[in-house]
Formats: structure tokens, C-alpha cells, sequence
């Protein structure tokens, strides 16, 4: 059942990874770090809702437990990406947590966030 939901789960990363890119060479060179890291992050927040609302329409979960299964899910998988990844490219897990740092302005983790409510709250937009 989750193995449709897991390979829809690469076009978000795809996503993630183009956001990331555009964020690297075009918002930190015009706005600078924090504002490209802000930035970068409301514009992935657009992209996944997008990307999540099609998911959900095209593969609808059976049941509203299913959709926040399913969001837990996304969660997890762009958790374990995103810090495997970083670990792989050397980073200290202390640089890997800096994005969660709200208090500093740092809004990344909205985007956890809303991967785990998202497919809930689209199965309840279309389930009406």
C-alpha cells in the first residue's frame, strides 16, 4: 500500500533538491543567507503543497488515519534524507540543526511540518 506513496515521494525530493539549488545560486546571492534560507523555504512549502494536493488527489488515502500515516511517513523519509545526506557531505549535527532554530529565524521546520499534516488536511479538502 505505502509503495505508490513512497515512489510519490521522489518528485517532492526532486523538488527539495531544485528549491535548494535555486536557493544556493540565486536568493543568497540577491538577499543574502537568512533571507534565501526564509525565502527557499516558503517557495518549498508552495511547491509541496502543490505536489502533495495532486498526490493525494491521484493516490487518495482510504481514511483520514491513513492520510496522517501517510504524512508521518513523507515526514520521516525527507527527515532521514535530509540528515543521512548532510552527515554524507560531513556535516556536524550541530550545522544540521541550525535550520530549526526559530528563534534565529531559521523556518525550515515548517516544512516537516507540513509534510506531516499536509495529506490530511488535502484528503479532508477533496474527501468534501
Amino acid at each position: 500500500m505505502f509503495l505508490k506513496y513512497f515512489i510519490a515521494w521522489f518528485p517532492m525530493l526532486i523538488l527539495a533538491i531544485l528549491n535548494g539549488t535555486l536557493r544556493e545560486f540565486v536568493f543568497k546571492k540577491h538577499f543574502g543567507e537568512l533571507v534565501a534560507h526564509q525565502l527557499s523555504t516558503v517557495t518549498l512549502l508552495i511547491l509541496f503543497a502543490g505536489c502533495i494536493g495532486l498526490m493525494v488527489k491521484m493516490f487518495p488515502p482510504e481514511s483520514s488515519s491513513q492520510a496522517i500515516w501517510l504524512g508521518l511517513f513523507w515526514m520521516v523519509l525527507t527527515l532521514i534524507f535530509e540528515f543521512g545526506f548532510g552527515r554524507l557531505r560531513g556535516n556536524s549535527w550541530e550545522k544540521l540543526l541550525q535550520d530549526y532554530y526559530i528563534w534565529k529565524g531559521r523556518i525550515w521546520v515548517l516544512v516537516p511540518i507540513a509534510l506531516a499534516i499536509g495529506p490530511y488536511l488535502f484528503y479532508r479538502l477533496f474527501k468534501n
